[in-house]
């Protein structure tokens, strides 16, 4: 048999059950369109202009999300910040903080309560990297952030972060990227990988 093709009805649930061994062994399938709907890359955006970027309607299941920077930058000294919602974005409760070090051992410590933090280090600095966040329970998330930054002149720093979410009103269906004060992106792209 090279395939299996297994066709359900627009609501409720295909069970697919192992051989009874020791008891029952159940495999449910997540509901989805697409091809893999557990492991789901979005699609780039530009982050060349304005001052956030937000990813909406996204499916009730998610567990986890990897939020990636690009060759990111931002016009004046502020630092990334991922916020997320229900039904509308929360931009408070956070408890963030993060650090970034230097080739010369600078170190500089940020936090925000406003969404998770991604220190940045400073204008015309490019960032690469990733933030991901992960489902805790009752609607709550956690964050780990990891960048590199640098001007293209041979200096750079380091980027992590941690933080925790306010408990949302409900299932995550949106994501904000923005940054903590009102500068604007100006380089780069981001993008996100979600998993159920």
């Amino acid at each position: 048999m090279s395939s299996v093709i297994i066709s359900g009805d627009t609501s409720g649930a295909i069970t697919v059950s192992a051989p009874l061994v020791a008891g029952t062994n159940t495999l449910t399938l997540q509901a989805a369109t697409a091809t893999n709907s557990v492991n789901t890359l979005a699609t780039a955006v530009a982050s060349t202009s304005g001052t956030s970027i937000d990813f909406t309607s996204l499916p009730n299941w998610i567990k986890r999300i990897t939020v990636m920077f690009q060759g990111t930058s931002l016009s004046a000294t502020a630092d990334y910040i991922v916020q997320i919602g229900s039904g509308s974005l929360s931009t408070s409760g956070y408890q963030s903080w993060g650090t970034f070090q230097g080739s010369s051992n600078v170190v500089g410590n940020r936090n925000s309560t406003a969404g998770f933090i991604a220190p940045a280090s400073t204008a015309a600095y490019i960032s690469y990297g990733t933030m991901t966040l992960i489902l805790v329970s009752n609607n709550t998330w956690i964050s780990s952030a990891c960048l590199g930054i640098n001007n293209n002149s041979g200096t750079g720093f380091s980027s992590t972060a941690g933080g925790v979410s306010p408990a949302l009103a409900g299932a995550l269906d949106r994501l904000r990227i923005t940054t903590t004060s009102t500068d604007t992106f100006d380089l780069g792209s981001v993008n996100i990988l979600y998993e159920g």
